[in-house]
């Protein structure tokens, strides 16, 4: 699977890794809402450090997962995200959120 998910207090994070396309979003989507419904967090980090690979499903990713923060009175966070998948969420206009990290890693 694509996903590890630790709980710490009110936070979770989820590692994510590997590739997030068709194939592998809808596993990853619904291990992070089960569990974030279970622990109903504050803040949710998306930590992107070992993804390799993301098209408009990590983008669909991110959005459900803002949603469902939005619904749960949390935060989202997209951390450790490297270069090229940050100018993704960029031309996509998720950075308007405000969710994506400012220290954007270099590829």
């Amino acid at each position: 699977m694509g996903v590890e998910l630790l709980v710490e207090g009110s936070q979770m994070t989820a590692l994510l890794s590997g590739d997030i396309d068709h194939h592998t979003a809808k596993e990853i989507r619904e291990s992070i809402d089960a569990k974030a419904e279970e622990c109903k967090p504050h803040l949710l980090n998306l930590d992107f450090q070992q993804v390799d690979f993301m098209d408009s499903s990590g983008i669909g990713l991110i959005m459900g997962r803002y949603k469902l923060m939005q619904t749960l009175g949390g935060t989202l966070r997209v951390i450790h995200v490297p270069q090229y998948i940050a100018r993704v969420i960029r031309l996509s206009g998720l950075d308007k959120l405000g969710v994506l990290e400012k220290d954007v890693k270099k590829a």
